[in-house]
This record gives C-alpha cells, sequence and structure tokens, in this order.
C-alpha cells in the first residue's frame, strides 16, 4: 500500500526511492515522492512527500502534505497537511495546516498551524494572530506517561478549537 491510510492529493506517485537507495542534495518533484531509503538534504515536492517505515532522512522538507513513518530529522513545511504515523520518529519543527499524530508516534520539536488567510487579517499583535489548540485525549487512553506529556505543554485535555492534536 503506498499511503497506509493518508489520502494522496495529487494524480499519482512519481517518485519512489527504495529502501536500499541513498540519496544526498536536493530532490525536487513535481507529484508525489515516497522515500523508503536514506536522503540527506533538501526535498521539495508539489505533492505528496511519504517517508515510509524504513525511510530514514535528515532533510529539510517542503511539500503539499507529509506522511511520516519512519525517522526524520529536519523540519517540515506542508501548505495543507502532517500526518505523523503511530512508529514514527521525528525531531524538528512542523509547521502546516492541519497535523495529525497517531498515538506511538515520537515528535521532538516546534508546531507552528498557520491560518488559511492572514493577509488582510483585523488581527493586529502577533500574540492574538496564534490561534489557541487543544490537546485531546482518546476517551480509552489510559497512558499515565501518555497525560504527563500533553500536560506539559500547558494546554487543555480538550476544547472547542478547530486544531486538536489526538493523542
Amino acid at each position: 500500500m503506498l499511503n497506509s491510510g493518508s489520502k494522496q492529493t495529487g494524480d499519482q506517485m512519481n517518485t519512489i526511492l527504495g529502501k536500499d537507495t541513498t540519496f544526498t542534495g536536493t530532490v525536487e518533484v513535481k507529484g508525489g515522492l515516497r522515500i523508503d531509503g536514506v536522503v540527506k538534504g533538501k526535498i521539495i515536492s508539489s505533492d505528496e512527500v511519504t517517508i515510509g517505515s524504513t525511510g530514514m532522512v535528515e532533510a529539510e522538507i517542503e511539500a503539499n502534505s507529509v506522511v511520516v513513518a519512519g525517522k526524520l530529522l529536519g523540519n517540515i513545511v506542508a501548505s495543507e497537511r502532517i500526518e505523523l504515523q503511530a512508529n514514527s520518529d521525528v525531531e524538528g519543527d512542523l509547521r502546516s495546516k492541519s497535523l495529525v499524530i497517531e498515538q506511538g508516534a515520537v515528535f521532538c520539536g516546534g508546531c507552528q498551524m498557520k491560518e488559511g488567510h492572514r493577509a488582510g487579517s483585523s488581527q493586529s499583535s502577533s500574540s492574538s494572530s496564534k490561534r489557541p489548540m487543544a490537546i485531546e485525549m482518546d476517551e480509552d487512553s489510559d497512558d499515565e506517561k501518555t497525560k504527563e506529556a500533553v500536560s506539559s505543554f500547558g494546554l487543555p485535555f480538550s476544547g472547542k478549537s478547530k486544531d486538536k492534536v489526538k493523542v
């Protein structure tokens, strides 16, 4: 399965770097990219970048959407969506309109969820331009370590905000 659980945003997966592939430099693709090998450098895609469970990436990523099932050391800027799957290990900053973190994912870094149309906004100060975020726990989540980690962000466990990180 190419994107195990995620929607492919374009028509096709244009480029696949297999698990025995190592690439250093800038990868720029028009369309989708799947990485099952090792990439170091920079990745630019007009569509979805998928890091498979065997993928190891040390790079800055710019794409429409990014799905991580493997390991990533680097920042992600996605214009639409970032998904960190259950066994992913991500160290870096994330910036996107939408963020999904599955239970079991490891994430160490910062996150900025930007609004769609900021230009011409009536919000004046930088603190008022940031939307509040809440962290919503699964009802059946009893893991105390997870709850402690969530509370360390200083955010409520549930809320009416549009942006929720489900743990």
